[in-house]
């Protein structure tokens, strides 16, 4: 595809999407909620939009199908394993984050846990791990856009190239209003992935397939292997496992469960999700399949999305390419604006408990500069297969399952339960990765996740849980039936 087509197509996208975030911030008001989480304003549709286009990022349509390229069915059961678990949990967790997050003017998942647990260090544990884990994660949207315009273009545009460009973007989006201008700007791009994925898909399908229903056929006579599940059990549960909880434990999307501004907004954010989450989900499975049929061989399956784009008509892959970008730039905006409300609520907050919202505001935005600096210096490193750099970023959050669910389940959890298996696991995590070392074959995630969950229990077991926790809960209990999350027990 000519270069000038890609360069033409970012700077287009990249000023509709400045015009909705300046849009954005005219409804922008003071004070730090307002501008990390919207001030708990935002509806239904946007809530769920936000929480989509924040969820399915580059991965999606360039990791997933070079997964499913490469090892067929198995990819969509891992994908769908994580759709299924995340609605779940929304379900169950959702209205507790919201209700909680309304009676204590919560910003960040780490300071429900440390107004639970009673203890800053619960949150200043759980914002170091994060940022440790999500900057890896944050490169791997940009090296998605990265891999896109040089697969596109044949190197004409180079990586780093798609890499700046998104991370000016995701960047100038998130500081302008906050979570106003990421929420709308993410709604406009969820949209623009869906519509423009389908009508891609079917444009290969028929191009070159004659219908669905013949590719459909071509896959089973041609590449049976591939509706086949290969994937070995521990390898299943090691990519599996950390996706499974990825809503609880990855703060960019728990964090979207503060911003709904009603029950009701609420309950549609979940709706959306869910309908969104299970067709894009196909496509991307259906575009590994296309890309197995048509361009067998690849030695990298990362850049079979890419390829595949580079040899339909330029019209068609133009608009599949704004797809993709829109995707990665969604989840980067959304990434950095957390992580560095993080920053400034659970670091620095923690040292000076006085500093004023504007301060706040300040450090967050400068927060935000930084890791779009880590992130491109990571990006530029190109370490290997995106999907498992994925879940190798959500394998080490994984560690934080416990001490979340613990905390609205279990009166007897501690803070130094939470400190010392978060800690213990997250090193041991870290560790197991990076020496390659898979004890018995079974993944890193899971060796934390068990260390996790023991570590919690016998900590807790010989220490004070906090003197209020009884209250907190009762507090919980009245406040989800108030909200109409449950109904009052009958006398």
């Amino acid at each position: 595809m000519n270069q000038w087509l890609i360069w033409g197509a970012m700077a287009a996208w990249t000023l509709v999407t400045l015009l909705v975030a300046v849009r954005a911030g005219r409804d922008l008001r003071g004070g730090a909620a307002e501008f990390f989480i919207g001030g708990r304003r935002i509806k239904g549709f946007v809530s769920g939009m936000t929480y989509a286009a924040t969820t399915y990022s580059a991965f999606m349509l360039v990791g997933l199908v070079g997964l499913t390229y490469s090892s067929g069915v198995g990819a969509y059961g891992f994908e769908m394993t994580y759709l299924l678990c995340t609605v779940l949990l929304l379900v169950v967790f959702g209205p507790r984050f919201f209700v909680v997050g309304r009676r204590f003017a919560h910003v960040t998942p780490p300071e429900l846990l440390a107004n639970r647990l009673q203890h800053n260090g619960v949150a200043l544990t759980a914002a170091i791990i994060s940022f440790v884990m999500l900057i890896p994660y944050s490169a791997v949207q940009m090296m998605g856009a990265g891999f896109l315009v040089e697969g596109l273009t044949g190197g004409d545009v180079p990586f780093m190239a798609g890499v700046l460009v998104m991370a000016v973007l995701a960047g100038v989006s998130a500081l302008w209003a906050g979570m106003r201008s990421v929420a709308w700007t993410d709604a406009l791009q969820a949209m623009t992935m869906l519509i423009t994925s389908l009508t891609a898909l079917l444009y290969i399908a028929f191009r070159y397939f004659g219908s669905p229903l013949e590719f459909a056929r071509t896959i089973e006579r041609s590449h049976a292997e591939l509706l086949q599940l290969t994937w070995d059990p521990n390898l299943f549960i090691g990519l599996t496992l950390p996706w499974a909880f990825f809503a609880l434990t990855n703060p960019q999307v728990s964090q979207r469960m503060y911003v709904p501004d009603s029950p009701r907004s609420l309950r549609r954010m979940i709706m959306y999700f869910s309908v969104f989450g299970g067709i894009y989900t196909v496509i991307s499975i259906l575009f590994g399949y296309q890309a197995a049929a048509l361009l067998p061989g690849l030695e990298n399956p990362d850049s079979a999305m890419p390829v595949l784009l580079s040899r339909i008509p330029a019209g068609i892959g133009l608009i599949m390419f704004l797809g993709i970008f829109a995707a990665a730039t969604s989840t980067l905006g959304s990434l950095i604006l957390t992580l560095s409300s993080l920053l400034s609520r659970d670091v620095v907050r923690i040292f000076k408990p006085d500093i004023s919202d504007r301060r706040e505001r300040t450090i967050g935005k400068l927060g935000m500069v930084i890791l779009l600096l880590a992130g491109t210096g990571f990006a530029a490193l190109r370490p290997g297969l995106i999907t498992v750099l994925s879940s190798m970023s959500s394998g080490g959050l994984l560690v934080m399952a416990p001490t979340i669910v613990a905390v609205f389940f279990w009166k007897r959890v501690t803070a130094a339960g939470a400190m010392v298996s978060m800690i213990a696991a997250g090193l041991l995590t870290a560790g197991l990765y990076i020496s390659g070392w898979y004890p018995w074959g079974i993944w890193p995630p899971v060796w934390g996740l068990g260390l996790s969950t023991l570590l919690l229990m016998i900590v807790s077991r010989f220490t004070s849980p906090p003197a209020n926790a009884a209250e907190w809960l009762d507090h919980l209990r009245q406040d989800l039936q108030a909200a109409g999350f449950t109904r009052r027990k009958r006398s």
